[in-house]
């Protein structure tokens, strides 16, 4: 079942986001990664936020096992930033353009 992620990073900026992505080869508009369904990311009071749609969150984690957590390392990303909080998504509509 599918999950929502959200991931607060307290002192992380769009500066530093950007740099994650670029670890990953992930353009900031366009791919997702595999059991990704939907990626939004924004800044927050004092820091940025990431909620996402994956097919479960064992996807999630594989993803992030590999490729995220990797990627926040080599870009100076918080270290001490909270676990990602997930929730069943019960409805998911989207409208493209």
């Amino acid at each position: 079942m599918a999950v929502t992620m959200v991931q607060e990073m307290p002192g992380a900026n769009q500066e530093m986001y950007d740099k994650i992505l670029s670890n990953m080869g992930m353009p900031p508009e366009g791919e997702l990664g595999e059991g990704q369904i939907a990626h939004i990311a924004a800044p927050m009071d004092g820091g940025w936020r990431v909620v996402d749609v994956w097919e479960s969150e064992e996807a999630f984690h594989k993803f992030a096992q590999t490729r995220l957590m990797p990627a926040m390392a080599a870009a100076g990303g918080p270290a001490d930033a909270p676990p990602p909080k997930f929730y069943q998504v019960r409805n998911f509509n989207s409208r493209k353009g």
